[in-house]
């Protein structure tokens, strides 16, 4: 059985409340119009005419307070969770049921699995968690301490408008005609006291607790076999959960797999829909499907002009690594593995576009895949300073090279944030390619006085061609492409390179504290780096398609 648990209504269909999105899906996967009518077609979850005639039971629960679900809606609460686990229960014991459940989904219906699974639900036996946000707080609320705006964008426009009791001021199901958010249509004022102010709390709440605690698994006690699937593109929700929860999580049976395009395309196609069913067919049918061949590790490696290679690997970060310290140099703004010898200092305006390093053009290709991170000397004319990078591609024209993200059609090949006063690090955490900031305790900067800031650039990939150039930029703002939006129709916010995943509110970056003038520093004792994962040429192992 294929179960799945969120608010985004059971009943609503994809074609209707994501038009946009849906167009783009069959435009890049056009296998999905085939062999199926799609008339049950739901935004996240898998297609049932392509699952039940291989066996599969599935079924699609509304969440507490969601669609036909009464209650108080308060999403991904620890009451939530409980509800799952019941919900995981009862289905595994009914007389259609062989006893084993596997839940399946993307986004919301990932991300719930983490704590869902931490319970260790009897009858829950397999987890496909696709694209799903590990960490409440580093991932969904606040990167590396910066308010996301995402979740006041995210949650009145595809939450609250599919909370049960908006009945008529909902869609209707195009399958059976009964309002998808009803039966009953409640007053706003009975709509807002019957849901949890879920962007409120993450605004009013900077530094990491108890809130952000119980909306975050115990992935130690996480013992089933799990599939953990990324995006490369994902950057803002969709990439850091899915290689964190992978490498915490207790169970000995788990795999990991990362691929490129949209946040829906490759769970849907062809590829995404063989390896789900590769996985659910082993673990909760018994069925031989080649599963005990499977790399612990798929990488769809990314070139540019949005071409991947598939190679299997055995662990992440990868054993061939060669963790190498590209220097920020100040004369001419370049990337180089030498440190520099000059001392100085480089101002720019944090309202601005920063300072944008750059390495020479590469003489030969080159394959960066695993963590990055990047160590500065910073200082504010203030007693705080928000930090943006961007890792990013520029051809030998020196055009910049994109790539289509989960989010948005045009994202640069990292992203890393941090509040310079959450600088503090979790000593048992910490690698030196991966920093963990305990988020636990505020310490204001001097004006005008240096800091040491170690910043997560979230795992990415790229095979850099012979003659393009890697760039590092720091800034005090959200990255954009060239500062246009990109002209989709019924985008749902706009897209100039973060999608949803901005940081804009004033609230928490007041423009006397954030709006100023930052530095970096250059000396002796001060050599700020990128420290990137270098994969050395080797031959590719091929994953074989199983419908090949």
């Amino acid at each position: 059985m294929i179960l799945s648990y969120g608010p985004y209504a059971k009943g609503l269909s994809f074609q209707h409340g994501y038009k946009g999105n849906w167009a783009r899906l069959i435009a890049a996967a056009p296998e999905v119009l085939v062999g199926s009518s799609n008339k049950y077609q739901n935004w996240e979850l898998v297609d049932p005419e392509r699952w039940v005639p291989d066996g599969y039971a599935c079924l699609r629960i509304d969440s507490r307070g969601a669609g036909r679900s009464p209650g108080l809606l308060d999403v991904w609460s620890p009451r939530e969770t409980l509800d799952l686990y019941h919900c995981v229960e009862w289905a595994g014991t009914q007389p259609w049921s062989n006893g084993k459940v596997g839940i399946n989904g993307i986004s919301y219906y990932a991300m719930n699995q983490w704590t869902v699974a931490a319970l260790n639900p009897p009858h829950l036996a397999a987890l496909c968690i696709w694209e799903g946000a590990s960490d409440y707080y580093r991932e969904l609320c606040r990167h590396g301490g910066i308010l996301s705006d995402f979740l006041c964008s995210w949650f009145p426009r595809q939450v609250v408008s599919m909370q049960h009791g908006a009945g008529e001021g909902g869609a209707r199901s195009a399958v059976t005609g009964e309002l998808v958010a009803g039966p009953e249509t409640l007053s706003q004022s009975a709509l807002a006291a019957n849901r949890a102010d879920s962007p409120g709390e993450a605004k009013r709440r900077e530094l990491y607790d108890a809130y952000y605690a119980a909306r975050t698994g115990d992935f130690a006690k996480i013992t089933l076999p799990l599939l953990s699937a990324a995006n490369w593109g994902g950057m803002g929700l969709h990439t850091r959960g899915n290689f964190e929860g992978y490498l915490a999580a207790g169970s000995l049976q788990k795999w990991l797999e990362v691929h490129g395009d949209t946040h829906f395309t490759h769970f849907y196609s062809k590829y995404g829909e063989a390896l789900q069913k590769r996985f659910f067919g082993h673990f909760l049918k018994g069925d031989d499907t080649g599963w005990e061949r499977q790399p612990r590790v798929a990488l769809n490696v990314r070139h540019p002009n949005e071409t991947f290679v598939l190679r299997g690997e055995n662990e992440w970060p990868l054993l061939s690594t060669r963790w190498s310290k590209y220097f920020l140099h100040p004369d001419g703004l370049r990337l180089a593995p030498e440190p520099p010898s000059t001392s100085m200092t480089l101002s720019y305006d944090a309202e601005g576009d920063g300072l944008t390093f750059r390495t020479p053009p590469m003489a030969t290709s080159i394959e960066i895949t695993g963590p990055v991170a990047a160590k500065l000397w910073l200082s504010s004319q203030t007693a705080d300073a928000d930090v943006f990078l961007a890792l990013r591609l520029f051809d030998p024209h020196g055009n910049e090279i994109t790539f289509i993200g989960s989010n948005d059609p045009r994202v640069p090949i990292g992203l890393g944030w941090l509040r310079a006063s959450h600088r503090k690090l979790d000593p048992e955490k910490s690698l030196p390619y991966r920093p963990w900031h305990s988020h636990d305790e505020a310490w204001p900067l001097q004006p005008g006085e240096a800091v040491e800031l170690d910043i997560e650039i979230w795992p990415t990939s790229i095979v850099i061609p012979p003659g393009y150039q890697l760039a590092l930029s720091v800034r005090g703002k959200d990255y954009e492409v060239d500062g246009n939006d990109v002209a989709l129709a019924n985008a749902p916010y706009p897209m100039k390179g973060v999608g949803p995943f901005l940081h804009v509110d004033r609230d928490d970056r007041p423009a006397a504290l954030f709006a100023t003038e930052n530095a970096l520093h250059f000396a002796k004792d001060k050599q700020p780096y990128l420290l990137l994962p270098i994969i050395p040429e080797r031959g590719n192992l091929n994953i074989r398609d199983p419908e090949e």
